[in-house]
């Protein structure tokens, strides 16, 4: 594949912890560093502190895990969690997570006691699946993780006991990330209120383009790359969702790309103009008329370790760093997890949402959204993969899904984890969408209505 951009924004490789490591070992007491991945500093200060070898393919592994539980803060103490309310009334005060590392790479997460917020199974979990692919084979430039059997035991209050994390030979390539620009894009919010609010949003937001359109056709720009209308509070970002007659109040998004920024230029402008025009009902708190915004688009592949040149500076010197040569590993040789059987008798089932049986998170790898659902108790989860195929989830975001559904299995902790492929309408500031990372993911297919045997509810 040729990757061509016009303007390049910015280009990087993730590099692994064993340079910081070293950096530490050399006498640092701060380390600045190129991009790393997220967890590299929390196994960078395990390989210094217990001198971890490239080969400790599981210590690593487990060290890379505790990383990637911390590195997005409070999301493991109760942030971002399907059970929200259990930390909402100090929200403000909800502390950081603390991760406690044995010498074999297993590890406590606790957090302070002076602090809100909660340690527990689903807040652990939630977070180890959050922003991953396949969970067997999680590449880092140090190790490729196995997560399928890690387990999550609660110990006390607020302290979280992690095992059982697998690893492989490191990958030969770094991860490189591109940015480019790729046209421009714009977009603004208003309200409706009051009868058919939904169906007057609607009206307005056509009318902008199309009376966009107008103007572009006598300045001869041609069309929007991409248009985007979604009414917010319609139910707007379920497949099955739009049209609720009832809802007296909504907020309208709408948004274009294009290569010509004057184009963009114009909805802006007769969005205003049409204020005017529209049905009546419209409201909005503004300060101004937005402006047009470059589109930065993301382009990743894979450069050999020894094509990449890693130096180590302390101040007065600097040293070159090579990594060791991985030893070869083939992804295909992993086993497998497989689905687990459903063993029950039972001809009585309740309909019940998936929040009640699970947890789940939702993230983005570019234009790539993954749903992680966990059962909240072990006896749900081979109901829980039985239910949910792959068919149920391309059903669920049939609205936006463009690729495949790819479906694992982690039995070590009870859980799933979906990967969708195109989703997310280019991801990231390419996006036109409300949601263009996914967050919000695992909120609707937690929505999902699931048939449940009667005599596991008892």
């Amino acid at each position: 594949m040729i990757f061509q951009a016009k303007i390049i924004a910015s280009i990087n490789a993730y590099l692994g912890a064993f340079p910081i490591a070293e950096a530490l070992q050399n006498g640092a007491d701060i380390v600045i560093t190129g991009r790393s991945v997220d967890s590299a500093v929390t196994l960078a200060a395990c390989i210094y502190s217990f001198g971890w070898l490239d080969s400790d393919y599981d210590k690593l592994a487990s060290g890379s895990l505790a990383g990637h539980i911390i590195e997005c803060g409070t999301q493991s103490t109760g942030g971002n969690f399907t059970d929200w309310e259990l930390v909402s009334e100090n929200l403000h005060h909800i502390g950081y997570p603390i991760v406690e590392i044995d010498d074999s790479g297993e590890f406590n997460c606790t957090k302070s006691q002076k602090t809100s917020g909660l340690v527990n199974f689903g807040t652990v979990a939630e977070q180890m699946l959050y922003e991953i692919g396949d969970p067997q084979a999680y590449i880092l430039p140090d190790v490729i993780c196995d997560f399928s059997q890690v387990k999550i035991k609660e110990l006390d209050k607020d302290v979280v006991r992690v095992t059982g994390a697998n690893g492989y030979p490191a990958p030969k390539h770094y991860k490189v990330c591109a940015t480019y620009a790729d046209g421009f894009r714009a977009g603004h919010l208003c309200s409706f209120v009051g009868i058919d609010a939904a169906k007057k949003a609607r009206t307005y937001g056509e009318a902008i383009f199309n009376r966009s359109r107008l103007i572009m056709r006598m300045m001869n720009i041609p069309d929007f790359d991409e248009t985007s209308i979604e009414i917010l509070g319609d139910n707007s970002q379920y497949s099955q969702g739009g049209g609720n007659s009832n809802n007296r109040e909504v907020v309208l998004k709408f948004a274009a790309k294009h290569q010509d920024i004057r184009a963009v230029g114009i909805m802006l402008k007769e969005s205003v103009g049409l204020g005017l025009a529209t049905p009546p009902g419209l409201s909005g708190f503004v300060g101004g008329r937005p402006k047009p915004s470059p589109i930065i688009r993301l382009f990743s592949f894979l450069i050999d370790k020894k094509n990449l040149h890693i130096t180590i500076n302390d101040g007065n010197s600097s040293k070159s760093f090579e990594d060791a040569d991985p030893e070869k590993f083939d992804l295909n040789s992993i086993s497998r997890s497989e689905a687990p059987i459903a063993r029950i008798n039972d001809d009585k089932y309740v309909d019940v949402p998936l929040v009640k049986i699970a947890y789940g998170r939702s993230g983005d790898k570019g234009n790539k959204a993954n749903i992680g659902i966990i059962s909240r108790d072990e006896k749900f989860y081979p109901i829980i993969c039985n239910y949910l195929t792959e068919d149920v989830v391309k059903k669920c975001f049939a609205k936006f899904l463009k690729g495949n559904v790819e479906k694992f299995y982690l039995p070590g902790s009870n859980s799933l984890n979906f990967v969708l492929d195109d989703v997310l309408g280019g991801g990231g500031p390419a996006s036109l969408r409300n949601d263009p990372q996914g967050k919000a993911y695992a909120q609707i297919l937690l929505d999902e209505i699931i048939p449940v045997p009667k005599s596991l509810l008892e």
